[in-house]
């Protein structure tokens, strides 16, 4: 199981990377298309729509990596103050509230994809893309989602430190 979180680990680290690797494009477009505009000349007309496509491969290409990370925000200061036993239960009932949710995004992304796939719909804005290429950073991100969850319920990892050493005013 350590062989297959390393390379969960590793898969993660590299969505990550792919997506912080967009984020300069992305804002080197903007930059672009808005200079172009403020010259009184026409941008590019595919500037928006790839920015907002870009935009959801950002946003779900770093989700397993912040999930590993423990990038999200998590209130320590109640649980910490719980027995263990509860602790662990509550850890237990979040962790797989958490896989079972986006196993379910995954599910029904992968349903989306292959309805669009098979039609062939296209999402016509300024330019022409396929509808399915919206479902793809889902599935993955999703999917990833889904597993690094499931090293946390396996016990692998955990979520939580309990440590209140951050916690300040005696809260």
């Amino acid at each position: 199981m350590a062989r297959f979180d390393r390379w969960l680990g590793l898969v993660s680290t590299v969505l990550a990377y792919i997506a912080c690797a967009i984020i300069p494009v992305l804002f080197t477009m903007i930059t672009v298309d808005v200079s172009i505009r403020l010259a009184g000349a026409r941008p590019p007309a595919f500037t928006s729509a790839v920015v907002e496509y870009a935009l959801l491969y950002v946003a779900m290409f770093s989700a397993p990596f912040l999930v590993r990370e423990k990038g999200h925000v998590a209130i320590e200061a109640v649980i910490a103050y719980l027995p263990r036993l509860v602790q662990r239960i509550l850890a237990i009932i979040v962790y797989v509230t958490c896989m079972l949710a986006a196993a379910l995004f995954t599910y029904y992304s992968c349903l989306l994809f292959w309805e669009n796939w098979t039609t062939g719909q296209l999402d016509t804005r300024s330019i022409d893309v396929p509808y399915w290429l919206q479902f793809v950073p889902m599935i993955i991100g999703f999917a990833f989602v889904t597993l690094e969850f499931l090293m946390y319920v396996i016990g692998v990892r955990h979520y939580y430190s309990y440590d209140l050493g951050e916690v300040k005013d005696g809260v």
